[in-house]
């Protein structure tokens, strides 16, 4: 629903409600933690049941998109909705992009089996690699354990705690940073620059982590200057990945899809995101035992992976109409491989920018 020149500022919303929901979670844990009596880790767990009702309650009044009420034949129905979303009556060249786009969904009989096909290549590509990049960042290990994490290198229970609920704020505050510059600097900055930005951090981490803790694990005592550098940079870190890789890897995989293929493309990139994350949580503490400071080392390996992969192989969609997001890829230096001119012809309004980055609305 979202006018294609805002769409990154408001669907990178969907990221600042997560990040929103974890600082909340660490500050009432910090404040369980206090309750005697063994009651805190169970209003831990229950109080989860809080937003799973507002999300029940919430659904039940959430309104139809166009796209929804043009697949049902509510077409009318679509017209008025996009002139009350757009606040003008003009909408006739959208309103068509949107039929036409729904009119090609309709001819396809098996999404699942057409992902698979050669033209959409850098569809799937992304569906998988984008999410699985995303949690080899190794934020939600961070985020999931940050108190232990904390308590490691020497800070008290109740200083890891309050260190978590420090990293939430600065995630919180760097997500609203990447609402303000996604659609002005574009997704491939925010890409590279977080990507350096984590790499820098990582690298500081492990060699003072590395430094003190030797591969013994015993810092002896550890100076309190020591270990709020340590946090200091984790915190550089959490912004980094806050303003790029967090948000923009919902938003770049919802962006990229055709209607024809997105359900089927959409359910791949969640699962992937959501296994990779149960299987780093899983096996985080088992690493950080062996790898010591070497596992910051082992993120920021797979940092400098990801960021080489945007460089080369993810276009710019800043400001690209999602009915034409097909043309991005027939435009690319690589990816143009993979289509043919009858499936994609290229629009004549687009443009190819500069090192083949992709096209840019002209």
């Amino acid at each position: 629903m979202a006018p294609y020149k805002y769409r990154g500022a408001l669907n990178i919303g969907f990221q600042l409600s997560i990040t929103v929901g974890i600082l909340i979670a660490n500050v009432l844990n910090y404040f369980f933690a206090k309750i005697k009596g063994g009651w805190g880790w169970r209003l831990s767990l229950g109080g989860a049941m809080v937003p799973a009702l507002i999300i029940t309650v919430g659904s039940l009044v959430l309104p139809d998109t166009p796209n929804s009420m043009i697949e049902r034949g509510r077409t009318e129905e679509a017209r008025a909705k996009l002139k009350k979303i757009r606040g003008v009556d003009d909408v006739d060249e959208e309103f068509r992009d949107l039929v036409s786009a729904s009119d090609a969904s309709q001819l396809v009989e098996h999404p699942w089996r057409n992902l698979w096909q050669r033209k959409y290549r850098p569809h799937l590509t992304m569906a998988i690699l984008i999410p699985f990049f995303q949690q080899l960042t190794g934020i939600n290990v961070i985020m999931f354990y940050a108190p232990v994490l904390f308590n490691t290198i020497g800070f008290g229970d109740d200083a890891s705690l309050m260190s978590a609920v420090i990293t939430g704020v600065v995630n919180v505050a760097a997500t609203l940073v990447s609402i303000y510059g996604v659609d002005k600097w574009g997704r491939r900055f925010l890409f590279l620059e977080g990507g350096v930005q984590m790499l820098i951090c990582q690298a500081v981490v492990a060699a003072s982590i590395g430094a003190k803790f030797g591969t013994n694990g015993n810092p002896g005592d550890l100076p309190k200057w020591y270990a709020i550098v340590v946090v200091l940079f984790i915190c550089v870190y959490v912004a980094g990945f806050a303003w790029s890789w967090g948000p923009l890897g919902w938003l770049v995989p919802s962006e990229i899809f055709p209607l024809e293929i997105r359900s089927a493309a959409q359910s791949i990139n969640v699962s992937v995101n959501m296994m990779f994350t149960f299987l780093v949580a899983q096996v985080f503490l088992t690493m950080l035992c062996h790898l010591k400071f070497g596992l910051f080392m082992f993120f920021a390996f797979f940092v400098v992976i990801m960021s080489i992969f945007v460089y080369y192989f993810l276009p710019e969609t800043k400001g690209i109409p999602i009915e034409e997001m097909n043309q991005v890829w027939k435009s690319h230096w690589y990816w143009s491989r993979f289509m043919e001119d009858l499936d994609y012809p290229i629009n004549g309004n687009l443009e190819m920018s500069k090192g083949g980055q992709g096209p840019k609305l002209v």
